[in-house]
């Protein structure tokens, strides 16, 4: 399936099976192809298959046989009897066939050889062995998968790592940790979401406060959540119900409420600024649906929040001091918009600079590239998202994470209990 067609997955499927064939064996990874045949107009390149040690061939046509084996050893062609094949581990040469007879098993010996393969398993079911790593493409990550979030759920009080809480947002499309971003106290130290995806941007947004709540303390942390979700939306009431999960201190305020809960955290800025308070307790400002808050968005009168006046400090102007200040002494924001064009309702030029930690779903090749200077999220398919991060150059591919449920916030909450 993967080279019957000549296209870039073909292409790409070879290079990357050839490398497989060429290096794997000096790391430990070992190539098992099998095939009904490998004639076609499209198949396995002859320079992959001279790297292949071992050919195992059953009856086929001669052409296979050369394909198989060698160009002179066309012995497959002359198998008669069902199961008759050549082993050879001479890399295809005639003089290394040995010709072999498959074992062929009955119904009831083969249910009986299954049932001392089950029965062997259950006896080793205590021995430590490596869960398998299973790439299902086809649907969001598993929030159970994520290893490094579950012992940061059940280990002891929260130590120092509390001062750069890790946000996990998917599986990587490699085979490493699950992919993530830690929030640590300098400029920039922000998030921004950008992409249609409204369910994927909740469940990171879910995420994210289990993620914080894994590895913060719950007495002097705060999670401000600005849930754009309407009454009439299907994912409404999702984030309050991961609140009630966490015994942190989790706000989230109604529609009416988002300029004043804005304005408070502006006004904890400042006396954190005021006091040097780079040691004080996280804080963290999780707006899901940044587009959906007309408070938020740009006016054209400049206020900055040091300025002296009477004038009163507006939503807008605080949350772009936010995210130039705050990540300093403590308050990190996390933004999700549907596109671009409403991130910069809210965010202008200079602000979208602070936002130097960049999740984006599939968009347009002009918004990719004006966030990530590439078209590479115009590329991405469903169930795929990328993390790019100005500072490392990092631009990470990954599965984002499925909404969590009931039994995961259940597992948060006994855990978190425990703790505390």
């Amino acid at each position: 399936e993967l080279f019957i067609e000549d296209d870039k997955v073909a292409q790409d499927s070879s290079l990357l099976l050839d490398r497989l064939v060429r290096q794997g064996r000096a790391f430990g990874m070992h190539v098992v192809l099998g095939s009904q045949t490998l004639g076609g107009a499209y198949s396995i390149a002859r320079s992959t298959m001279g790297q292949m040690g071992v050919r195992i061939a059953l009856q086929c046509t001669e052409t296979d046989s050369q394909l198989i084996l060698s160009d002179d050893n066309t012995a497959a062609r002359l198998l008669t009897r069902p199961g008759e094949a050549i082993y050879n581990d001479a890399g295809g040469l005639l003089e290394g066939n040995s010709p072999f007879q498959v074992v062929w098993i009955g119904d009831e010996e083969r249910d009986a050889q299954l049932r001392l393969v089950t029965a062997t398993d259950s006896t080793h079911a205590s021995a430590p062995r490596p869960k398998p790593i299973v790439f299902e493409g086809n649907q969001p990550a598993d929030p159970w998968a994520n290893g490094p979030l579950l012992a940061a759920l059940a280990a002891g009080a929260p130590g120092r790592e509390s001062f750069a809480p890790k946000v996990w947002f998917g599986d990587a499309v490699s085979i490493k940790d699950p992919t993530h971003t830690a929030l640590v106290r300098r400029s920039g130290s922000n998030i921004a979401v950008v992409g249609q995806r409204d369910e994927s941007a909740a469940a990171l947004m879910a995420m994210a406060m289990i993620s914080i709540a894994a590895q913060t303390p719950a007495a002097g942390t705060r999670i401000v959540v600005l849930d754009g979700t309407t009454p009439d939306d299907r994912l409404h009431g999702m984030l309050a119900g991961v609140r009630a999960a966490l015994p942190h201190d989790v706000q989230i305020p109604s529609f009416r409420d988002v300029g004043d809960a804005i304005v408070a955290l502006g006004e904890e800025l400042a006396r954190r600024n005021a006091d040097g308070g780079s040691d004080a307790p996280g804080m963290f400002l999780l707006v899901n649906g940044v587009h959906r808050f007309r408070s938020l968005r740009r006016t054209e009168d400049d206020y900055s929040f040091s300025s002296g006046g009477d004038a009163a400090p507006t939503p807008d102007k605080v949350l772009a001091l936010l995210l130039k200040e705050g990540p300093l002494v403590g308050i990190h924001c996390i933004l999700w918009a549907d596109t671009l064009a409403n991130l910069q309702r809210t965010v202008d030029r200079n602000s979208l600079r602070e936002l130097e930690n960049k999740v984006l779903f599939q968009m347009g090749v002009t918004d990719s590239s004006t966030l990530i200077d590439g078209p590479a999220a115009s590329r991405l398919g469903f169930h795929r998202a990328l993390l790019a991060n100005e500072e490392s150059g990092l631009l990470e591919k990954f599965r984002p994470y499925a909404l969590p449920d009931a039994a995961l916030l259940e597992h948060v909450a006994k855990a978190l209990r425990e703790r505390a």
